[in-house]
């Protein structure tokens, strides 16, 4: 594997694969790998013959008071398992190589992104959806790959790539959790002993919650979520961001029919934990 700091090696190594004959895929990731990571990797290896992954922290997604100093970073370690994960390309640029000093230059989504992250995170998905137009810019990729824990993430790429006519296609990946259902997360090593026992608590109410929402009737569903949120933040000690019934398009719905996903998020002491469940897995499109 080779380990890069330009666009300008990302996009040499990316015209000799292709002059190869082989497609290209992406992950795009902030780095600290975890397993959740190494099965993006794997997939995009799956579906393509040479694959870039990018490792950048990108400044444009923290707001204000936010964890961007203190974001985990290893970038030796993470270089030794993306080889073991099957990486060809590591692309991990400094944020001078990404932004100019008068970069003024930003991609809005305006529709899916509004509600859950995008309410609690002013500004989060401008950068994330300007970061990875940029990537797709640099590396030209056939398949880009992200996992369904960023699940709202997922869906403002696919619809930045559909309403940009990007000539990528998008693949969702499943959540990789631990054995006792915390979904994977580079933050989670922020948690203390003691709140990362309680963590598992979440996802199990989120689980249950599913079913619930399946065979709710009329009227129903407000019942439903606030008595989940009560839960969650009684067995984890935590405190509810969010946790909201969602259609395909991540727009918030009041009936159980219309539901596909929950969406939820939890602040446990320091730490931002997201989780999702599919509703009606059969239907899903994100």
């Amino acid at each position: 594997m080779l380990t890069v700091e330009t666009k300008k090696q990302v996009r040499e190594a990316v015209t000799a694969a292709r002059s190869r004959g082989l497609s290209i895929g992406l992950v795009p990731t902030m780095g600290y790998f975890h397993e959740g990571h190494l099965s993006l990797i794997r997939l995009s290896r799956s579906m393509s013959g040479y694959t870039v992954v990018s490792l950048f922290v990108n400044p444009a997604q923290f707001g204000p008071g936010e964890d961007f100093e203190r974001y985990p970073r290893d970038l030796q370690r993470d270089a030794a398992l993306a080889v073991s994960a099957g990486a060809d390309l590591l692309f991990a640029p400094e944020p001078s190589e990404m932004y100019a000093p008068d970069a003024s230059t930003y991609v809005i989504e305006e529709a899916v992104s509004a509600g859950l992250c995008g309410a609690s995170r002013p500004g989060h998905f401008r950068g994330v959806a300007t970061v990875v137009a940029k990537l797709f810019g640099i590396v030209e990729p056939d398949v880009a790959v992200f996992g369904r824990k960023d699940l709202q993430q997922l869906a403002v790429i696919q619809r930045m790539a559909r309403d940009l006519d990007m000539r990528v296609r998008i693949v969702g990946a499943p959540i990789v959790r631990e054995p006792d259902g915390l979904a994977m997360s580079s933050r989670n090593v922020y948690l203390t002993a003691e709140e990362r026992a309680r963590a598992p608590h979440f996802q199990r109410v989120l689980s249950g919650l599913a079913e619930q929402v399946r065979q709710a009737g009329p009227g129903r569903l407000a019942d439903i979520l606030d008595a989940a949120r009560r839960r969650i933040e009684t067995a984890t000690g935590g405190r509810i961001d969010y946790l909201t019934a969602v259609d395909r398009d991540m727009a918030a719905v009041s009936q159980a029919g219309e539901c596909m996903y929950i969406a939820a998020a939890l602040f446990l002491g320091r730490t931002r934990l997201i989780d999702n469940v599919a509703v009606r897995p059969e239907e899903e499109n994100v």
